[in-house]
């Protein structure tokens, strides 16, 4: 036995990163739960002692105890929001604020897809993408029924916003939360670098789409009438539920824009206001509505990842990344910019980016700060705006497809590609366009 854990010690990139790599593989083919996977890796990573279960070795922190290196700002920001959002959802505020919404368009169907996508892209960006759908799909089919149109155009366009509205902060999408965890990039500094690019995408893409579902958008005069009687006055089924998770979830999200100024972690932010919506719950009923195999997987990947960076792997792999671009910022930039768009389309973006984030740490090491700081925003707009190429590129996707094939409008793979893979060519033209203006020229 000592034999074989010096020979796998000896060759420890080797083990770590061919664990990594069938772990993207069954990630990919999806045969087996994406968070089973990450958890049989992430056992045989710590069984083969790529890293340390224990604390203390002969006296000392052991550098390689597996613990340090499960991100616990991600969790505990993920778990904490799933929280505040599961409990503010139960009061309904979120669907009145939908159908309000569309009311306002008169019941005009290209208004109504143009509204839908702003609103899911917005709440995309406070909440998480997998909520947003599931509030907004039982509305985007009331709309097509009184409508008497295909909820295709709407429910294609949901998805897309989702994903581009997502990026925009860091809360919005997983990806970002890695990123930000990994870089110590606020919730503001992802407000002010990517809110205006991302509402570039989003303008362009809800014109593209206006004019590719043309054909589609159109209705009788009394059905746009009946949309704009409907009935909102039971929306709301908790006012005072509203009100409190209104307040609370308001007061989070200032509470990560003034990050700067109270030197508070968002994860704690997020933690304070979970914990007080849970005094007036019970937390069993809460819990359920949680989405623990997104945490575990998260935490699988963690320990995987950190076999790869514990055994030298990661600076290997960034030392490659500077070598095949000569150590140019413009090569680097583009490189992970469109490498990242293109294989989060194809992959989950969640371990693509959990792996990228130490590699760029390894990077600024060599080359520095400044160097590093456009390669953390191309990371963010690839692995985020990727996730719409097809319809498994981010849970989202998934959502939405499995929910319209169940009302009878099945998305399948090739329809999707066609408007999933104009959209992220779209956007990341427009995203190289800002990188190299912003940072590069």
């Amino acid at each position: 036995m000592e034999l074989v854990m010096n020979f796998v010690h000896t060759h420890s990139i080797l083990f770590s990163g061919f664990i990594l790599f069938i772990a993207y593989i069954f990630i990919a083919i999806e045969k087996i739960p994406k968070v089973t996977v990450a958890l049989i890796g992430a056992a045989i990573t710590l069984i083969l002692g790529l890293l340390g279960q224990d604390k203390i070795v002969n006296g000392s922190f052991n550098a390689g105890y597996f613990i340090n290196f499960i991100d616990f700002n991600v969790i505990f920001l993920l778990v904490s929001m799933m929280i505040v959002v599961a409990i503010a959802s139960r009061s309904g505020m979120f669907n009145w604020a939908a159908v309000e919404m569309l009311k306002f368009t008169k019941g005009r169907p290209k208004l109504i897809l143009a509204s839908l996508a702003v609103f899911t892209a917005i709440a995309s960006a406070f909440l998480d993408n997998v909520t947003t759908v599931i509030l907004i799909m039982p509305v985007t089919f009331l709309i097509a029924k009184e409508l008497e149109i295909s909820p295709m155009p709407f429910l294609i366009t949901e998805i897309l916003a989702s994903n581009i509205g997502g990026t925009a902060t860091l809360i919005g999408d997983p990806p970002n939360i890695i990123i930000g965890s990994a870089a110590g990039l606020s919730f503001m500094d992802f407000l002010l670098e990517l809110t205006d690019i991302v509402t570039l995408i989003l303008i362009v893409n809800i014109l593209v789409l206006m004019f590719l579902f043309r054909n589609q958008l159109s209705c009788k005069a009394e059905n746009m009438e009946k949309v704009q009687k409907l009935d909102n006055s039971n929306s709301i089924t908790d006012k005072s539920l509203m009100i409190r998770s209104g307040i609370v979830l308001l007061l989070v999200i200032i509470g990560f824009i003034l990050h700067d100024v109270i030197h508070i972690q968002s994860c704690v932010v997020a933690m304070a206001g979970a914990a007080f919506l849970m005094l007036f719950e019970k937390p069993d009923k809460i819990f359920e509505e949680i989405e623990w195999n997104t945490i575990f997987f998260f935490i699988g990947l963690f320990i995987i990842i950190g076999g790869l960076e514990h055994s030298g792997g990661i600076k290997l792999m960034s030392q490659w990344l500077l070598d095949i671009t000569g150590g140019s910022q413009k090569a680097t930039s583009m490189i992970i910019l469109w490498a990242s768009g293109i294989l989060s389309g194809i992959i989950d973006n969640i371990p693509y980016t959990a792996t990228m984030a130490p590699l760029l740490l390894e990077v600024q090491n060599v080359m520095g700060h400044d160097y590093t700081h456009p390669l953390w925003w191309c990371l963010s707009l690839g692995a985020c705006l990727g996730g719409n190429m097809t319809i498994i590129g981010a849970a989202a996707n998934v959502i939405v497809s499995e929910t319209a094939a169940s009302e009878g409008y099945p998305i399948t793979f090739m329809y999707f590609l066609k408007f999933g893979a104009l959209s992220t060519m779209i956007s990341l033209i427009l995203s190289t366009l800002y990188i190299w203006f912003r940072f590069l020229v």
